[in-house]
């Protein structure tokens, strides 16, 4: 937004309700305001919107979010207050946006309204250089002191993109086949020295899809940030690492990796065209906890082919590998996914609305298996892990090994035992 003043409000992050944010709102003259929202949360984010049309009628109302993309025209007729919708690539979008608010029509890959009705325009042009983009505007932040790792008194920290898109097919997935964008080494190094030296972070959560889809970028990064003595955790696939680079990984504060898993069964994977084999990733899991990393795994119950088979195939490779920790999801179809495709084609879809696509309620039968079933299935796999006795010995081990988690770990386990005898749910997300 060159030549444009700007200001950010974390209404999430500082915890500012709905009376306070109108209140400040009214306080500021403004010509755009854009926010992020979620299928799950859209009736509450759109607040957001009703309140600055209520304030500041002529003031552009802009939303965002990723996994709406193929929607756009719905998510405006669901919205009469917001007046632009951008699915993707808004790193690129809105600075055109910005320059061109009069000429809407100018302003590839939106979604917007006027008095001729709703206009989808076409997609945008690819960012060549992900380089190009300026670091993110930390300092309009007031503060980093809300974010923290997992529990509120724990370190704080932030999170950091090194690149956008996948490659990949899986068909559940919102970003499959998209165009991998990725910075260089040297550009990430520059924003994580910048977080460590001017605003104190000590602790990064790598948010990319994939970060070792490069080896060579990912032991470089390596080499550049050890250095500065941060800790750091990261998304990956499980054939996309080995014990050589996890070892780098953990020399260069690397202390948690997350592999997405998603079933125990060959036959699911294969299904859903996930492109790794169940030793890849029972593997990926043995070596990264080997070397120290904790592990943190995804799974999906009621993707395409899933039986109760499958289901106790999955909570065996649970029992067996022991992941730090886990979170056992049911299939969303979210729309524009190749799952969503192919779910309204066998009519399995018993919930269309997208306001209700959560990953812990099932909107989805899969053959045999109602929405209740797979709600069980997920109950079944948080005890099968959380209250076996190899866990419990395998993670006093690893405090007992790394003492800076043992403070983490306590909480982890409270909110466990609290969530499962309290709540009736196990996982302490």
């Amino acid at each position: 937004a060159e030549g444009h003043e700007v200001e950010l409000i974390d209404a999430n992050g500082f915890n500012i309700g709905y009376p306070e944010l109108e209140k400040e709102i009214s306080d500021k003259n403004y010509d755009v305001m854009i926010f992020r929202f979620t299928p799950t949360t859209f009736d509450h984010d759109m607040r957001t919107a009703v309140i600055s049309k209520s304030l500041k009628s002529n003031a552009l109302v802009v939303g965002i979010c990723l996994t709406l993309h193929s929607l756009a025209k719905e998510v405006l007729e669901s919205a009469p207050a917001l007046d632009i919708y951008i699915g993707r690539d808004y790193e690129t979008i809105i600075p055109q946006l910005i320059k061109n608010t009069s000429c809407l029509e100018r302003v590839e890959g939106i979604a917007y309204r006027s008095s001729r009705g709703i206009t989808v325009n076409g997609a945008v042009k690819k960012l060549a250089d992900y380089d190009s983009l300026p670091i993110p505007a930390y300092d309009l932040l007031p503060s980093f002191k809300p974010y923290f790792i997992n529990t509120p008194t724990g370190t704080r920290f932030s999170i950091v993109y090194t690149s956008k898109g996948c490659p990949f097919r899986c068909i559940y997935c919102t970003v499959a086949g998209t165009r991998l964008k990725m910075r260089s080494a040297e550009s990430v190094a520059g924003e994580v020295r910048i977080l460590r030296e001017k605003y104190d972070i000590r602790v990064i959560s790598f948010f990319d899809e994939t970060f070792t889809l490069s080896r060579e970028r990912t032991l470089r990064l390596c080499r550049l940030i050890k250095p500065l003595g941060v800790k750091w955790y990261c998304n990956t696939r499980a054939n996309l690492v080995d014990r050589e680079l996890l070892e780098t990984m953990y020399g260069a504060g690397c202390r948690g990796i997350s592999f997405g898993v998603e079933s125990g069964s060959q036959r699911i994977l294969d299904a859903v065209s996930k492109g790794v084999s169940v030793g890849e990733q029972a593997e990926a899991i043995r070596l990264a906890k080997a070397v120290g990393i904790k592990v943190f795994c995804s799974f999906i119950f009621g993707l395409p082919g899933e039986t109760r088979e499958s289901i106790d195939e999955t909570i065996g490779f649970v029992k067996r590998s022991l992941p730090t920790s886990a979170q056992f999801n049911v299939a969303v179809p979210y729309p524009g996914t190749e799952l969503y495709k192919l779910a309204r084609e066998k009519g399995c879809i018993e919930n269309e609305d997208w306001r209700a696509l959560y990953q812990d309620s099932s909107v989805m039968s899969v053959g045999e298996l109602s929405p209740g079933d797979l709600d069980n299935a997920r109950r079944q796999a948080y005890r099968a892990l959380y209250f076996n006795p190899r866990w419990i010995l395998q993670n006093i081990l690893h405090v007992a090994r790394h003492t800076d988690d043992f403070t983490l770990a306590a909480r982890y386990v409270v909110k466990i035992i609290n969530n499962y005898f309290f709540h009736r749910m196990v996982h302490a997300h």
